[in-house]
């Protein structure tokens, strides 16, 4: 379906819910706040990492492996999404920590290949993208020519059991699935709903503490679509994300400034960041009181 005027975008409908809430200011006691994140044992400069993108060599010469140099520079975990195995060798060797992102291909020995050439060349986690596996068309979908297919919670314990490195499932947006990927043994997920890949389909920050309510801190959450500024990954953490992927935010500086660039955005995204909870009387990522949210009462 051609999205103009379509009132189902998903996209325009999580955008209107980040906007649509508000934040109280809480200035007593209030300090400069830390914005550090640790996880799986590193610790990383911000919550702040780049989406698991793919095939960005229009938007800049070796542009996934420049993406990492970006996020690496700004001390940011650097996802990746479809690639071949040299672009996840350039981009580990770049010496981001990288989450190398599998499409649930129909071809389970393509799954296992990648699976293994990520642990082999130091990724630094590695997980599978759930939501793509139909097509808008009926039927499987098909990307690049490659087949997809839905995977059961026993496929997603193999999954787990086969690497030594942590496994995400991304492309969660119900508490079901939620409860699912703990019951499969997984060490994170993303709330996403693939920029709209259904229309219609729930914001993520809507869903989000419904999804926190299952997982209990148990494993890390992870938020992506439409993040475009500090205030938005202050909005997901409120509500209980762990850390925030953004995206076409980073494509134009990639684009314009390359490695650069994107250390540049993710730094003003930071800055942005620290000012909402330094406002909010926030001392860390893990000490945002989700009660200064506010909802519109016009929404």
């Amino acid at each position: 379906m051609d999205k103009i005027g379509n009132p189902g975008d998903s996209g325009q409908i999580t955008r209107a819910y980040f906007d649509s809430l508000l934040l109280e200011s809480r200035h007593i006691d209030s300090a400069l706040p830390s914005i550090e994140f640790k996880l799986f044992g590193e610790t990383f400069a911000t919550p702040v990492m780049t989406a698991a993108l793919s095939h960005l060599n229009k938007t800049h010469p070796e542009g996934m492996a420049e993406l990492a140099r970006g996020a690496a520079a700004a001390n940011a975990v650097m996802w990746a999404g479809m690639g071949d195995e040299a672009e996840l060798d350039a981009i580990v060797q770049t010496g981001a920590k990288a989450v190398k992102i599998i499409k649930p291909y129909a071809d389970e020995s393509l799954v296992i290949k990648k699976l293994e050439h990520a642990e082999r060349c130091g990724a630094f986690a590695v997980g599978m993208d759930l939501d793509h596996a139909f097509s808008r068309k009926g039927g499987y979908d098909s990307v690049f020519g490659l087949e997809m297919r839905p995977r059961t919670i026993d496929q997603i314990r193999g999954y787990v059991r086969s690497t030594k490195l942590p496994f995400i499932i991304k492309g969660v947006l119900s508490a079901q699935d939620a409860q699912k990927c703990l019951a499969a043994g997984v060490s994170g997920i993303v709330v996403s709903h693939h920029h709209g890949i259904m229309d219609y389909a729930v914001p993520p920050l809507q869903v989000l503490p419904e999804i926190v309510d299952v997982i209990g801190g148990q494993i890390p959450i992870f938020v992506d679509c439409n993040v475009e500024r500090g205030m938005d990954v202050f909005k997901a953490l409120a509500l209980g994300a762990s850390a925030v992927s953004v995206g076409r935010a980073l494509m134009g500086p990639l684009g314009a400034e390359g490695a650069e660039g994107v250390k540049k955005a993710i730094e003003a995204i930071n800055a942005e960041l620290i000012f909402a909870m330094a406002m909010t009387c926030s001392p860390d990522i893990t000490s945002i009181d989700p009660s200064v949210i506010w909802h519109r009462k016009d929404q």
